[in-house]
């Protein structure tokens, strides 16, 4: 099963991750603002996770890590 974590300090609420997912597991959390005042990424389903790393190569700033 594929781990997926997200830097929630640095994430600035882009969405592109969440276009990107053709699983439709990443979504942002609206319950929780960062560091930085933005709604972060987050695997809302990570038993779902295929880890085919398509949310971390859309994030401009490199805040999502898959492993497989």
């Amino acid at each position: 099963m594929a781990k997926v974590t997200f830097r929630e300090d640095r994430c600035k609420g882009c969405g592109l991750c969440v276009g990107a997912c053709p699983k439709q597991i990443v979504k942002l959390d609206e319950t929780k603002l960062n560091i930085q005042g933005h709604h972060p990424a987050m695997c809302a389903e990570p038993e779902k996770c295929i880890g085919c790393a398509f949310c971390a190569t859309m994030c401009p700033d490199c805040v999502i890590t898959v492993e497989r």
